[in-house]
C-alpha cells in the first residue's frame, strides 16, 4: 500500500550542480542533504525543506521537464514569488485552479516547478 510520497526526482545536465545548489538553497531556501556514498559518484544533488525532498540527478542526454513537474504547496506565496524574482527566476501566475493561488517557475536548467497555496 502507498503511504506517502518520499521524494521527486528531477534531471539536469552534467556540470550544473553549483547552479542547482544556488537555486534550490538560495532562491528556494531548501537545505542540501548528502547523497548516500554509493550514489554520490553519479553526480547531482538532493534537497529538503521540512518533509519535502527534491532529488536532482544527472542525465547525459538531458531535456528539461516542461510539462511534468512537482507541485509544491507553500505558505506565503507572494513572498516566495518575490524571492524567486529577486534571484532572477521566472514567475508566471496562473488563476485556473479553483481554490488556490499558484504560479510556475523554472530551475536554472529549465525544469518546470509549480507553487500553490490554498485560499
Amino acid at each position: 500500500m502507498l503511504a506517502a510520497l518520499d521524494h521527486v526526482q528531477l534531471a539536469a545536465p552534467p556540470g550544473t550542480e553549483d547552479a542547482l545548489r544556488a537555486y534550490y538553497t538560495g532562491a528556494l531556501g531548501m537545505t542540501e542533504i548528502p547523497k548516500p556514498p554509493a550514489l554520490a559518484p553519479r553526480g547531482g544533488c538532493w534537497f529538503r525543506a521540512g518533509a519535502v525532498q527534491l532529488h536532482v540527478g544527472i542525465e547525459q542526454d538531458f531535456r528539461p521537464a516542461r510539462k511534468a513537474h512537482p507541485g509544491l504547496r507553500v505558505t506565503g506565496i507572494d513572498g516566495l514569488a518575490a524571492r524567486l524574482t529577486a534571484h532572477g527566476a521566472p514567475v508566471t501566475w496562473d488563476d485556473d485552479l479553483p481554490g488556490h493561488r499558484r504560479f510556475y517557475s523554472e530551475d536554472p536548467v529549465g525544469n518546470r516547478l509549480e507553487f500553490l497555496q490554498p485560499h
